[in-house]
């Protein structure tokens, strides 16, 4: 459990085409589909994001082409890299330190 939690947690991002997705990203949300589960992420402007309706709550900021984030389940910031030129409606797979999971922009 905490390692899916730990994943949803770092989702849950130098290059203006991946900046574009993580700017999707934390605008619209995502889902975070791991280990047969789908997590909604939503993301705040201030640079907060809740997941798993309310139990994993965090901060993130973008660091050029990856998203760094903590949480209460993960507080060591970890930095995932995410794909270039993604929008609204699109999903892909991210790698991070727990694993790979799927990513759809909301």
């Amino acid at each position: 459990m905490r390692r899916l939690l730990t994943a949803a947690a770092i989702l849950a991002l130098a290059t203006p085409a991946a900046a574009d997705t993580l700017q999707e990203l934390t605008t619209n949300g995502s889902i975070l589909s791991v280990q047969g589960m789908d997590i909604d992420v939503k993301y705040t402007a201030d640079g907060k994001f809740t997941a798993m309706d309310g139990q994993v709550t965090g901060t993130w900021r973008i660091d050029g082409d990856k998203l760094c984030t903590t949480s209460n389940f993960e507080p060591t910031e970890q930095c995932v890299e995410y794909p270039k030129g993604k929008k609204s409606g699109d999903s892909f797979e991210v790698t991070g330190p727990q694993g790979t999971a799927t990513i759809k922009i909301k």
